[in-house]
Parts: structure tokens; C-alpha cells; sequence
């Protein structure tokens, strides 16, 4: 009889994956812009075939600031972006500013939650597109597991952005992320479900708008330091401000 070796002996292929290593090493990826958001996703990016799920507490108002990279990089290769049932008509100015080419962005509206969810999946089957978001607030587990399966032959980023209070909803999205925007012009973002260890804590991001850093001064870029001397944010904006807005700001 041959000697068995050790478990922790044996050498196991390189392809094998380990729960206490971060996802895919061969999996595509696109880089979201940040290298320290990068080195806390699997495979260094916002994964290709495969959901990414972006909560936040008000939709529209950093969706773009977070997957911009990636959208930019889906343009530059003649490829389009496609929107879904955004709750907003995108800022095409900004969106230029940020690098993006216009004629190949489609914003398609689709109102009723089961006209969304089919118009993602056909999108996501004609793997045509560089890089989608999908605003679907109401999905299900069941039609997330669904998408998740079709996602799996679509070579671009699949973004799906939902309410904060999905949170605690069950998901077979691989990726899901928290993200807030913070007051000194930055993203916190919190990744609470990725195939590898948990991550803890929060990672803050630098994100000042398209266009506004070349006009900020350099106290104006630390609004949370001049929220507390209110004189000193009325001197920065060369106006006085109200009795109210002080107070506001005292407060805060």
C-alpha cells in the first residue's frame, strides 16, 4: 500500500480556488480607476460575466462616479454603454466631461418591473454591449439567480443598482458593494459579499466631479473642515451666508 500524504501536503493545481484567496485570477475584468478598490475585487476589477449589485440610499447620484472607469474603457473600444430604467435622464455634459462618448450611450426606458427585468436579459443574452446598468429596485432573488446565469456568457460588466435595504435581501449576485457619497468630494464604499474572505471596514475613494476640480480651492476641496467655522466656508464662497445656513452647518 503507497503512503497517503498529508492534506496539507498535497499540492493542489494552480486553477483550484481557495476560499481565503480573492475569486478568479483568470477572470476578466475591467478596473474601476481606484487601486485600492481594484486589490479588493476579484480579479483586480469589475468582473465580466458575472452581476455586480451597487446599493445605495438614493439612486442617480453616484452610479456613474463609481462605474465611470469602466464605462469610459467599454467607449474607447467602440462599444456601447446601455442604460436600463434609470430614474433619471443622464447628464449627457457630464458624462462627455467624464469621457464618455455620447452616440454610444442608449438609455432605454422600461417602467414596469417585469418589462425591465426582460429587456436586461435580452441585452445580457445578445452579449452586444461593452458594459450595462440596470436600475431594478424590485427584482427578486429568483430573477437575480436568473440574470446571474445569463450574465455568465455576457463579456461585459453587468451592473445592477438597487436600494441600501437590499441589503439584508438574498442575492446570487457574487458581487455586492454599499456606497455612499462623503462630504470631502469621496465615495465610501463597503464590500459585503465577494467570492473570497470578507472584507471589513470602509474604503474611502477620491472622487471629485467632472469639471470641479479645476475650480475648487484647495480648502473648498475639505468641505468637513470648513462646516465647522461657517465664517470661514462664507469667506471661501466670497458671500455671506444666511443666519440659517450657519446654523445647518454648525450642526453638522
Amino acid at each position: 500500500m503507497l503512503p497517503i500524504a498529508p492534506l496539507n501536503q498535497i499540492a493542489l493545481p494552480a486553477a483550484v480556488w481557495r476560499g481565503s484567496d480573492l475569486g478568479d485570477a483568470v477572470m476578466h475584468a475591467y478596473s474601476t480607476g481606484w487601486a485600492e478598490l481594484d486589490a479588493q475585487l476579484p480579479s483586480g476589477g469589475w468582473p465580466a460575466r458575472s452581476l455586480t449589485e451597487i446599493l445605495s440610499p438614493q439612486p442617480s447620484l453616484l452610479e456613474f462616479r463609481l462605474t465611470g472607469d469602466a464605462l469610459r474603457q467599454a467607449t474607447a473600444a467602440g462599444k456601447q454603454v446601455i442604460l436600463v430604467g434609470a430614474p433619471k435622464q443622464p447628464h449627457v455634459p457630464g458624462l462627455l466631461r467624464a469621457g464618455l462618448a455620447a452616440n454610444q450611450l442608449i438609455w432605454i426606458e422600461a417602467d414596469q418591473p417585469a418589462q425591465r427585468l426582460w429587456v436586461v436579459e435580452q441585452i445580457v443574452k445578445s452579449n452586444a454591449a461593452g458594459a450595462i446598468i440596470a436600475w431594478l429596485p424590485q427584482a427578486r432573488a429568483e430573477q437575480i439567480r436568473r440574470l446571474q446565469i445569463v450574465s455568465l456568457t455576457c463579456n461585459a460588466p453587468v451592473f445592477l443598482c438597487r436600494p441600501d435595504s437590499s441589503r439584508h435581501e438574498s442575492s446570487a449576485a457574487p458581487l455586492r458593494l454599499h456606497a455612499e457619497i462623503g462630504f470631502d468630494w469621496e465615495l465610501h464604499v463597503n464590500i459585503f459579499k465577494r467570492r473570497g474572505p470578507a472584507h471589513t471596514g470602509t474604503l474611502r475613494l477620491r472622487s471629485v466631479p467632472g469639471g470641479l476640480e479645476e475650480i475648487l480651492t484647495p480648502r473648498l476641496m475639505r468641505p468637513s473642515g470648513l462646516a465647522k467655522k461657517p465664517e470661514a466656508l462664507d469667506a471661501a464662497l466670497g458671500s455671506a451666508a444666511p443666519e440659517h445656513r450657519k446654523h445647518q452647518l454648525t450642526i453638522q
